[in-house]
């Protein structure tokens, strides 16, 4: 534990490669030059990686110190902060002194380069014994003809002065002396420099010198501008009076050339101001930077401050939305999603008709061949159109028609959200049903996806209810079926054939079962085929969309097909605007081709059999038509389309709750301030001086509730680490921020002695990393310290942090170890609620490779109650919509959760879970997700709070 401090390092180097000691030695004392290098080389790794060489300090002082070649030069000085420089006590080594005099003699070479680097390397010493007989040197070098020196001198200063109270005794006047280097130097590194040094450690002179040159602000190079914007942020923090003035500064920034200039003031102007003016100017900036950056890094980074912007600014940000449409142009999905994403929430009545016009245009695009993932984009513009349309049904008629030309996709997905969107759009708009089933009956045949089909065919079934409407759908179902029967029994003598001649001659293929998460949370087995089978010749490209997926074995189609025959022939009967000679010949044609598919059923040249649901909804649709009864009759006719009103009305219903509650977080609290801005002073204030300092009244009335929200938070996020006994007393507030964790531990000396270099010393488990290593305090009796560690993340995988405390006391010979509790961190700081449709999460759930199962042991005795902790617990949302959950007292329950992590991860639950007679719950709770990491927390995480 003696020696368990590290110093810093600021360089880091690896070699596998053993070297000795004599070798190096060896070569350093010879004269060629490229061997004194290697030399030199192999020596600072061995230094790096813990090598002690203390025979070879001589020898690099009488063979390489006298060298004139500059990468020897530039080694040694390598050598020189890697090695050690102090004893056990802490006093410099004596020949140090042997060392003071080369860097001397370096900071008087004749050589801007050796100057420069020597300068350089004296940034990274911290021993003033060295530091100072060479301040003089430096301070010469501040008046250097090479602006390379100059710009080293002004870092050096700028380190030696940063040493605290050594550095101000070594150097007294350099705030002075670094104002006059500013104010008379040309160089804009060395400018940047200096005022850098000038805003870290003499704020008032370099306010005092941007105040001097406000008019020549905007006429500065970048990485000056860069400095003046830190000094606006550090000068505002400190005395927030001064903000209207320095807004000033940043708007003129805000046009100047530089990307980085622009994204950075932005990024101050939101920080330092919430004015509407301020807020439009950052946004103007970011959609600026979105256009003419072409990388997609920096645009993803633009549109996460955009993203910041609208959760706190919409209404801002709603007039902004067409600029940040343009981003659609990148080829990058990633980016095309996010764009979409912060698009939909800022749609209002008064852009929605450009933003869609937008959507078509980017939708046509997708039709090109040459379109790079033209299918995945349209699937994104498709769900954008349907949130549009949702939001506001007038848009509807413009876009519908252009989305159904994509129902017969490859891409089925794209396809899917078409269809689904058709669907809600009969439901909702009846205006557009008669042109929509005249569309749809077009298309038909070009549908080619067997689960796009069937949605189509129930849209067919249900809304067609005019006798001209169901004439043209039955003759359109016929149409894609062909001709019956779907095999041929004659043989080519005209005699019957023992057997059927198969349309399909298969491979060998193996039926697989598979459990499957259905819309309500409960499982159901589904039925695959591994194999595919191989189309004869009578299959071609030309072959009935519907014809060729039955003769591919797939019937729960064919159920489908026969329902939809059932439901228009039901409905047919039912108008009374057909003979009866007529009715009943349709009736036994739709009752043909139902025969028929059960005939094709049986045959084994198949791939896969007849399944026996698909099999018993045939037979219940040859019951219905041939002996239709009221109460059957009601159930297809009405009850069907029923239960699809009441989904769709309880969408709408949790839809406007969702917006309620987003719309709840802005609203104005009680006693609020109303500020008049006309019955203000202006005292020659600009506008936006005048917006912000009316924003700030506000934020100070409504922010008192806030901050005592967050004080309560904040409580119960302090974690004790020692005892009370303990001679030192520490407590840690841990504060999560996506990929960063920041511990702010509070240490009390709780002895009546002084306490000595101490150190917190900390260590992970887990995907957890220490960024750095905390320093040595001292801590006199009682006293307390605040003591700051950064840990990265990266993954949910729960970690743990754990250490002691380690110090001296005077009369000890050793130093004291103090254990500290161990910190877990907890997932829950990584997972957010989130929302998808439900069938993005049965494509996921299938997908998902990670599944951990938890049984249900829980001390609840209400389902519904027992669903809502595990919600709270989990900080999961529940997709399944509260109507399917309260429906009644059945004694079991099933629903999905959802969340997604800060790494993009998603967490899929699904909670199954039922009342026994004993009163107990039992049932289990699943978890899926890509990775092991969630899946594994969250199991443990619900393990441990599932009861109460």
């Amino acid at each position: 534990m003696a020696n368990a401090v590290e110093k810093s390092c600021s360089m880091l180097v690896h070699s596998p490669v053993a070297t000795s000691a004599a070798e190096i030695k060896e070569a350093l004392e010879g004269n060629d030059a490229e061997a004194k290098v290697a030399a030199m080389k192999k020596a600072v790794i061995l230094l790096l990686n813990g090598e002690q060489l203390p025979q070879l300090f001589i020898t690099i002082v009488r063979y390489v110190l006298p060298s004139e070649d500059h990468t020897v030069q530039k080694l040694l000085l390598l050598y020189l902060e890697a090695i050690e420089k102090t004893d056990a006590s802490g006093k410099l080594l004596p020949e140090m002194i042997l060392i003071c005099q080369n860097l001397r003699n370096n900071l008087q070479h004749p050589n801007e380069y050796i100057r420069g680097v020597t300068l350089r390397f004296l940034c990274r010493i911290r021993e003033e014994e060295i530091l100072e007989p060479l301040i003089p040197s430096i301070l010469t070098n501040l008046e250097h003809r090479h602006s390379y020196v100059r710009r080293n001198a002004v870092m050096a200063v700028n380190a030696i002065y940063k040493l605290g109270a050594k550095g101000e005794l070594l150097l007294q006047d350099a705030p002075e002396t670094i104002e006059k280097v500013l104010r008379s130097e040309q160089d804009l590194s060395t400018r940047r420099n200096a005022f850098s040094m000038l805003a870290n450690h003499a704020q008032d002179r370099a306010v005092r010198y941007l105040s001097e040159n406000l008019e020549q602000v905007s006429n500065w190079g970048d990485i000056l501008q860069m400095a003046v914007l830190e000094l606006i942020r550090k000068v505002c923090r400190t005395n927030p009076a001064e903000k209207g003035r320095n807004i000033k500064i940043i708007l003129a920034l805000l046009q100047s050339p530089s990307a980085a200039v622009v994204y950075e003031g932005a990024v101050t102007l939101v920080s330092l101001s919430q004015a509407p003016s301020a807020v439009r100017a950052a946004a103007n900036c970011y959609c600026q930077l979105l256009v003419s950056q072409s990388d997609n890094n920096v645009k993803l980074i633009v549109l996460d401050r955009l993203h910041e912007l609208k959760n706190k600014h919409k209404d801002v940000m709603q007039d902004v939305a067409m600029d940040i449409l343009r981003a659609l142009s990148s080829p990058n999905m990633d980016i095309r999603k996010k764009t979409l994403d912060i698009a939909m929430e800022l749609i209002t009545s008064r852009n929605i008709d450009e933003v869609v016009m937008v959507l078509k245009k980017e939708i046509m695009k997708t039709q090109n061949k040459d379109f790079e993932k033209g299918g995945d984009y349209r699937q994104m513009l498709v769900q954008a159109v349907h949130g549009c349309a949702v939001k506001f049904p007038d848009v509807a008629a413009n876009v519908v028609h252009l989305l159904m030309d994509f129902l017969g996709d490859t891409n089925t997905a794209s396809a899917l959200d078409v269809v689904f969107f058709v669907r809600e759009i009969m439901e909702t708009n009846s205006r557009l049903r008669h042109p929509i089933l005249e569309r749809m009956r077009d298309t038909f045949y070009q549908i080619r996806s067997s689960r796009v089909c069937t949605t189509a065919l129930w849209i067919l079934g249900e809304y067609s209810t005019g006798f001209e409407d169901i004439q043209a759908a039955v003759a359109s179902i016929k149409q894609s079926l062909g001709p019956i029967p779907f095999f041929s029994l004659n043989g080519p003598e005209g005699e019957v054939d023992s057997g059927p001649t198969p349309v399909y001659t298969s491979t060998t293929a193996s039926v697989v079962r598979r459990p499957a998460v259905l819309a309500d949370g409960t499982y159901a087995t589904q039925t695959a085929v591994e194999a595919a089978p191989t189309p004869s010749p009578l299959l071609s490209s030309t072959t009935p969309n519907l014809r060729s997926l039955l003769l591919g074995g797939d019937f729960f189609l064919g159920g489908v097909v026969a329902g939809t025959l059932t439901k228009l022939l039901l409905r047919l009967k039912g108008l009374g605007s057909i003979s009866a000679s007529a009715l009943n010949q349709a009736t036994a044609e739709a009752m043909l081709y139902i025969a028929s598919m059960l005939r094709l059923g049986d045959s084994p040249a198949l791939p896969c059999p007849l399944d026996d649901d698909s099999r018993d909804r045939m037979m219940v649709c040859l019951q219905a038509l041939a002996r239709p009864e009221d109460e059957m009759v009601q159930v297809w006719l009405d009850n069907c389309r029923t239960a699809y009103t009441e989904l769709t009305a309880d969408k709408l219903v949790r839809d406007a709750a969702e917006a309620v509650k987003e719309s709840a977080k802005s609203a104005t609290q009680p006693d609020d301030l109303i500020d008049f801005v006309q019955l203000k002073s202006k005292k020659g204030l600009s506008q936006i001086e005048i917006e912000d300092e009316v924003t700030s009244d506000l934020n100070r009335a409504t922010g008192m509730l806030e901050a005592a929200e967050s004080s309560n938070k904040r409580l119960n996020r302090v974690l004790q680490l020692t005892g009370f006994s303990d001679p030192v007393y520490a407590e840690a507030y841990v504060t999560v921020h996506q990929y960063d964790i920041v511990m702010d531990v509070t240490v009390i000396n709780r002895t009546n002695e002084t306490m000595q270099n101490l150190c917190l010393e900390l260590a992970t488990m887990g995907d957890l990393k220490l960024v750095e290593r905390p320093q040595n305090y001292t801590l006199a009796p009682g006293d307390t310290k605040i003591i700051r560690a950064n840990i990265k993340v990266s993954s949910t995988e729960t970690g743990v942090i754990f250490g002691n405390i380690v110090y001296e006391g005077t009369g000890y010979a050793e130093r004291s170890v103090v254990v500290l509790n161990d910190i877990h961190i907890d997932i829950m700081d990584y997972i957010a609620p989130a929302s998808c449709a439900d069938v993005q999460f049965r494509n996921m759930w299938a997908e998902f490779e990670w599944e951990n199962k938890v049984a249900v042991n829980t001390s609840f005795t209400n389902c519904n109650e027992f669903l809502q902790h595990i919600v709270a617990t989990t900080n999961m949302k529940c997709l399944t919509p509260v109507s399917a959950l309260d429906a009644g007292n059945c004694g079991y329950l099933a629903a999905n959760l959802y969340a997604k992590s800060v790494f993009g991860e998603d967490a899929l639950v699904n909670v199954s879970v039922e009342k026994c007679s004993d009163g107990k719950l039992a049932g289990y709770i699943r978890i899926r997700s890509k990775t092991q990491g969630i899946a594994l927390s969250l199991g443990d995480k619900i393990t441990l709070r599932q009861r109460h």
